[in-house]
């Protein structure tokens, strides 16, 4: 049995820009199976905060969207990584990697050499 972890607040748009960037343009459904695949399922994005957030990243200009049919025929939205929504996503990992790095260093503490 598998625990659900919940979403950091901020990290949702960063995983969404992150999986447009390696798969290409995908509908919501599709973000959010990536997103749990890539967790190993111990994360599972809420409908109800998912298809917010894209939202605010499409009139953020980081992500564009246009209707399409998806692999069972059916009418979706696809989403895709826009130049404005790459850049944004680099300067959010490298923020998220400058956060994590501090924060590893409260539960790894060097010695102070004073």
């Amino acid at each position: 049995m598998s625990t659900k972890t919940e979403i950091w607040q901020g990290t949702l748009a960063l995983m969404i820009l992150k999986t447009l960037d390696t798969l290409g343009p995908l509908h919501g459904y599709g973000i959010a199976r990536r997103i749990e695949q890539i967790s190993e399922n111990r994360l599972s994005p809420n409908y109800g905060t998912l298809y917010p957030a894209l939202l605010k990243l499409e009139q953020e200009g980081w992500i564009a969207a246009e209707w399409g049919t998806s692999e069972n025929n059916r009418k979706a939205k696809y989403y895709k990584l826009t130049r404005a929504g790459r850049k944004q996503l680099e300067r959010e990992a490298k923020e998220w990697n400058q956060t994590t790095a501090i924060l590893a260093r409260f539960f790894d503490p060097v010695e102070d050499q004073s």
